[in-house]
């Protein structure tokens, strides 16, 4: 019998930018192709600026970086997305397209619910792009409420739709739908 590989995630120290960096944007290349540019994807690999102003988190499968997630519970960073009191935020999960299909999205969008109910936060909010079906599905499975008033046109050809998870009366034995 094969042993099943180690999954850990934890956060991301900085020999971990680099890979993180390659996942995040190989997995959102992967999701828009030419709707990702130059710009933004330049944006997305850079961890280790993510890191100095959030929490940044990989998923590993034995000790490669297959995923990654930003989490913001300071509404003042550079990183939070027009954040509400009590809010906390998930930016750029991510998992490596060899890797995608495996559960590691789900896991790290959990680890983000802990995250967020450790933190005492009463909603965690995310945007995520209309082509991006699939996370929809996950987001929607795991609680978060399509919130359309606060999503945001980034450009002539992509919209940000704004997901919300309610967390009150959310406690460490009583967690957000799995």
């Amino acid at each position: 019998m094969l042993a099943k590989p180690q999954f850990v995630i934890e956060a991301a120290l900085a020999p971990d930018y680099d890979a993180a960096s390659r996942v995040v944007v190989a997995s959102y290349r992967d999701l828009l192709g030419d709707k990702l540019d130059a710009g933004y994807a330049k944006h997305l690999g850079d961890v280790a600026t993510r890191a100095q102003v959030s929490q940044v988190y990989v998923a590993r499968e034995a000790s490669r970086v297959v995923g990654t997630v930003t989490y913001v519970n300071d509404p003042s960073s550079p990183m939070a997305e027009g954040l509400l009191a009590g809010e906390t935020e998930v930016r750029m999960l991510a998992v490596d397209p060899s890797f995608q299909g495996r559960g590691y999205g789900r896991l790290l969008a959990q680890h983000c619910i802990e995250l967020a109910i450790a933190d005492g936060a009463q909603a965690l909010f995310l945007h995520s792009t209309q082509f991006m079906t699939k996370a929809h599905r996950l987001y929607e499975s795991l609680g978060f409420v399509r919130t359309p008033a606060r999503d945001f046109q980034v450009n002539p050809e992509v919209l940000l739709l704004a997901f919300r998870l309610p967390l009150v009366g959310q406690s460490d034995n009583s967690k957000a739908q799995r």
